[in-house]
């Protein structure tokens, strides 16, 4: 029952593996990516608003 896995077999497992953490953690990506675009919009317009200050 606990014997050696074969060389496919492994790979399988490591693929099934990374595409499970990438699902799981695929929300937490998204939020992360939303946040960097309102950031960098807000800088955008901070930045536009001291420029039309001076």
């Amino acid at each position: 029952m606990f014997g050696r896995l074969s060389f496919p077999q492994m790979i399988f497992a490591s693929i099934l593996g990374v595409a499970g953490g990438i699902y799981i953690y695929q929300p937490i990506f998204e939020q992360y990516s939303r946040d960097q675009k309102i950031l960098k919009e807000k800088s955008q317009i901070v930045q536009e608003l001291k420029e039309k200050k001076n």
